[in-house]
């Protein structure tokens, strides 16, 4: 009889046991974001992989957490509905279809097998693959099609416990993920692998540990006994010594005794302020300001596991607002919206900066999305903005290549209303799409042109490095400012002022008659206008304009066309 039960247990997953896997799988995944995050190729101070992928697998956590009815059918569909709303960015995107995909094989089943699995995985990359335009090998899709090469290889093998299947199909996914480097010259030269195929190993490491039966909380959202809530207020941009806000709770292995918590806290303060350290019990709440989140990671790592993590970059915090507030305006006068005519074409466009937004606006854009790089609208942000846009055609510009995918997926949900994804990747892209929409139009013409009009666009723009690396010929410090075009980096150097001119010289040509330069939240207006006025003396034949975007992170934002 026990016999029986072991095989039982380890030749099939039941319901329950999914639900935790995946659930561990999104805890793992929520962990290691940051981490994943420092992945990004490119050494910028925005890099978002695991932020993107962890907020589109909680999406789903929290429906699966949820779930009253104990069935397959109802698991798979809080997995796939969850994380398709919740997806942002291509890796999120990619990461929910890859869900989708492993949950149209399982929903009809009440137990799953090594033949399910398998059959599961591939339909997942099948899925997935069909979901990006042009897929590129060397990411988180080689990743995925390399799990479940394997699986089909075990499978065919004869191999039926799940615990020995699991194992090897995980193995093998990191041996790909390895590969990465040698399949994309870009990531071997900055010396890191795929951020996304890691974020999904991740995934799977953490299922697989609670199919194994490692000790894990599977409580998502549960207030923790004892710990009490930290609120800091936040602090202008230009006051702000240590620009993260860091917090998290440590599930203690033992006790913390004064001398840890002494010593703790000592550590803390050699790397930041607004040091916050309330122990009780087996928990203790930690609250910390820092530039290096992951030093204060490392170091509670220490005393135990990890959760509830919340990161918050505090010299975005004041655009944010204002951003929230604009958007609170705009619900505020949804009945006056509803009670308009019908148009016949709106316009949605994904802005960051108080500056950005009022351009759009003066546009005649009808719905701004908080979005951009370091936070990337998700589908149900989309789904939400077009449902607010009374019109019968609607036009999408993302103004971001991380949020394309997104606004697709948020198209092929809607039934009631024509979307038109103009694939625009920079905000400079978005308002010459906008500038060149003509009423009079058919929407098809006007698609035609403004996908016309935004290939005549170049983008730059300058942002700071925040670790050392080397992208083909360029050696980058950490600090460095970094002049960043369509296609790579362009320029850079230690002085601000240098890299955007050498920046513009290199997407300069002699067809280009318009140069806009968008300076952003930490740009004085005085250094703005001595910027524009020795590009203008330089390019004299060039109509040179000055506009306040208000961006963060990117210093300037410059388009020729």
């Amino acid at each position: 009889m026990i016999k029986e039960d072991i095989q039982v247990t380890s030749t099939i997953i039941d319901v329950s046991m999914l639900s935790r896997m995946f659930l561990a799988g999104a805890q793992n995944l929520e962990a290691k974001k940051e981490w994943i995050n420092e992945l990004n190729v490119f050494p910028v101070p925005d890099g978002d992989t695991g932020t993107n992928m962890s907020l589109t697998i909680m999406s789903a956590a929290k429906e699966v957490s949820g779930l009253i009815d104990d069935d397959m059918e109802s698991l798979a569909k809080a997995i796939s509905s969850g994380s398709l709303r919740g997806a942002r960015g291509n890796s999120g995107v990619i990461l929910s279809q890859l869900f989708r995909g492993f949950c149209k094989v399982i929903k009809s089943h009440q137990k799953v097998d090594v033949a399910l699995l398998t059959q599961a995985a591939e339909c997942a990359v099948e899925t997935a693959y069909k979901a990006v335009m042009k897929p590129k090998e060397g990411t988180i899709l080689t990743v995925a099609k390399g799990a479940a090469l394997k699986a089909r290889e075990l499978e065919q093998a004869g191999v039926k416990d799940i615990g020995q299947f699991l194992d090897e199909v995980i193995k093998h996914a990191e041996y790909v993920l390895s590969q990465t480097p040698e399949m994309l010259p870009v990531l071997k030269q900055a010396g890191v692998v795929d951020s996304g195929g890691q974020g999904l190993l991740e995934v799977l490491k953490g299922a697989n540990d609670a199919f194994h039966g490692k000790e894990l909380d599977f409580k998502l959202g549960a207030v923790t006994k004892g710990a009490s809530a930290v609120k800091v207020d936040a602090q202008a941009s230009c006051d702000i010594k240590f620009g993260y806000c860091t917090e998290f709770i440590i599930l203690l292995n033992k006790t913390f005794n004064i001398k840890q918590e002494m010593d703790f806290k000592a550590y803390l303060e050699s790397i930041g302020d607004s040091i916050v350290v309330v122990a009780d019990d087996d928990i203790v709440k930690v609250h910390v300001h820092t530039n290096d989140p992951g030093m204060a990671i490392q170091r509670a790592l220490m005393y135990g596991q990890l959760s509830n993590m919340k990161i918050d970059n505090m010299r975005l915090e004041h655009q944010e607002k204002v951003i929230k507030m604009s958007q609170k305006e705009a619900a505020s006068s949804k009945k006056a919206e509803e009670k308009a005519p019908r148009k016949e074409a709106g316009f949605i466009s994904v802005s960051v900066g108080e500056g950005m937004d009022e351009i759009f606006t003066g546009l005649g854009v009808d719905y701004m999305i908080a979005g951009g790089q370091t936070m990337n609208p998700s589908t149900e942000d989309m789904l939400n903005a077009i449902e607010k846009v009374n019109a019968d055609n609607i036009f999408i510009l993302p103004n971001n290549s991380n949020i394309i995918l997104a606004a697709n997926q948020a198209k092929s949900l809607v039934e009631d209303k024509r979307i038109i994804v103009i694939p625009t990747k920079t905000v400079a892209q978005g308002i010459t799409a906008v500038i060149n929409f003509v009423p009079d139009l058919s929407v098809e013409e006007n698609e035609a042109i403004m996908l016309e009009e935004i290939t005549k666009v170049k983008t730059g723009q300058v942002t700071y490095s925040v670790r050392d690396t080397q992208i083909e010929d360029k050696v980058i410090h950490q600090g460095d400012y970094m002049g960043i075009g369509d296609n790579g980096i362009l320029s850079v150097g230690t002085d601000q002022e240098e890299v955007t001119l050498k920046m513009v010289d290199e997407m300069m040509d002699d067809s280009k008659e318009l140069i806009s330069i968008y300076y952003g939240e930490e740009v004085s207006a005085d250094q703005a206008q001595l910027l524009a006025d020795k590009i203008e003396e330089k390019y004299d034949t060039c109509d040179v304009e000055l506009q306040y975007g208000g961006q963060p992170v990117y210093y300037y934002i410059i388009s020729v066309e």
